[in-house]
């Protein structure tokens, strides 16, 4: 039993001992005040009933740590709705494997198109390894200076 269903049945035994003790208490006033009481009564029961059907269907905002919720009451989450929620976080995982793959993809390509030029090349790939090489590669060449 939920705690707001046993608050509910509390207040409504709280409701039943109060009328029993107005009930009670009424035999002593005039005809028209016990009638007015009567109809008092019944119009409070009404609107207990209504509120209580309007609960139901309304959405009810309630704030927890400073955090506001909005509540539709029994959701009535089926299977099927369950999973439906799982869906977004599914696209989520799928996009993310996706990206991750595409740029392993772009990496293997722009390793293999070094390899490619390192083979084809006329140098030995020792002389890439050699650190005056890299010096000679970032020195620009006489060709390229303008005069």
């Amino acid at each position: 039993m939920t705690t707001s269903t046993a608050h509910s049945q509390q207040l409504d035994q709280f409701g039943f001992s109060i009328a029993a003790r107005l009930n009670a208490s009424g035999l002593d006033l005039p005809h028209d005040i016990n009638e007015r009481l009567r109809a008092a009564r019944t119009r409070a029961v009404a609107a207990r009933l209504t509120a209580q059907t309007s609960l139901i269907s309304q959405p009810q905002i309630t704030v927890q740590g400073g955090v506001g919720m909005l509540h539709f009451g029994d959701e009535g989450l089926n299977l099927w709705s369950r999973l439906a929620a799982f869906l977004p976080l599914l696209a989520l995982v799928a996009g993310l494997a996706l990206i991750q793959n595409i740029l392993d993809d772009s990496r293997a390509n722009e390793l293999a198109e070094v390899d490619s030029a390192m083979l084809s090349d006329d140098l030995p790939p020792t002389a890439y390894a050699d650190p005056g090489f890299l010096q000679f590669l970032k020195t620009p060449s006489s060709t390229d200076r303008p005069e």
